[in-house]
């Protein structure tokens, strides 16, 4: 596949453009390669110096990462940027980055893939940031526990071990949930609002346990790399299906 058409492809998909002025990440392509051939894509949460080294030894012509290496600009490559940015020059493998896009995307994204594993079905954006969300809310087919709702995360998040925290102040029997994955403690008042009876995020602040109390809502803490995942592994298979071989890298940091 060309290389400006699979970038093109990935910003039109992603809608890219529309985040330009809401999200720290420079998303799209931030690190750029010398073929203009692209035939083996690896996907991967964070541009860390461990995916990084399985996408060159799996022979990746582009790694495709959620957390990328530039946020608000890199001032030096030194140390840690000069790390990652070092291998993959060397390596020439390219780097495109979908931060807040991924979380967004309704069908794909990793607020999506989680509300797939609730089976939440009324779906609606939530998350609101700016004129775009990040997140969705729904609700239960069936009112549900929340053993029953904590028992569905454990098995699907990839908490290294860690497990899921739950801060369990809601109603007997769960209705409805609110989903922002990663950081999305700071939606947890527009999930009061919403009136749903749970929330869903990667991890917590502090007031968190405070603020989940006296709303009476119950919280599941998921952890940040656990629960954005799923948007990777979606974009995966809708890559595939444009042609290149396409490989998935776990790295699970149980945070």
């Amino acid at each position: 596949m060309d290389r400006t058409a699979f970038v093109s492809r990935l910003d039109e998909s992603l809608r890219t453009a529309a985040f330009a002025d809401l999200d720290a990440s420079a998303n799209g392509l931030q690190v750029d390669r010398s073929s203009d051939s692209i035939e083996r894509v690896a996907f991967a949460v964070d541009a860390a110096v461990e995916p990084i080294e399985a996408a060159i030894d799996w022979g990746a012509d582009v790694l495709v990462v959620h957390h990328g290496l530039s946020w608000d600009g890199i001032d030096r490559v030194t140390g840690r940027e000069y790390d990652r940015l070092s291998r993959l020059i060397q390596a020439d493998v390219g780097l495109y980055v979908s931060h807040l896009p991924l979380d967004a995307h309704q069908d794909i994204g990793n607020a999506a893939g989680i509300a797939d594993v609730l089976s939440l079905t009324d779906r609606e954006r939530f998350g609101e940031l700016g004129p775009e969300f990040v997140g969705q809310r729904g609700v239960f087919a069936a009112p549900r526990s929340t053993q029953t709702v904590h028992g569905k995360l454990e098995e699907a998040l990839d908490h290294g071990g860690e497990g899921v925290q739950v801060l369990d102040f809601g109603p007997d029997l769960l209705e409805s949930a609110a989903i922002v994955t990663g950081s999305g403690a700071d939606w947890f008042d527009e999930a009061v609002a919403a009136g749903v009876d749970a929330f869903v995020t990667g991890e917590g602040k502090g007031q968190l346990y405070h603020q989940a109390k006296e709303s009476g809502v119950t919280v599941f803490l998921g952890g940040h790399y656990a629960t954005e995942t799923f948007g990777v592994a979606s974009l995966a298979d809708q890559v595939a299906d444009w042609g290149p071989e396409t490989t998935v890298i776990d790295a699970p940091t149980g945070l």
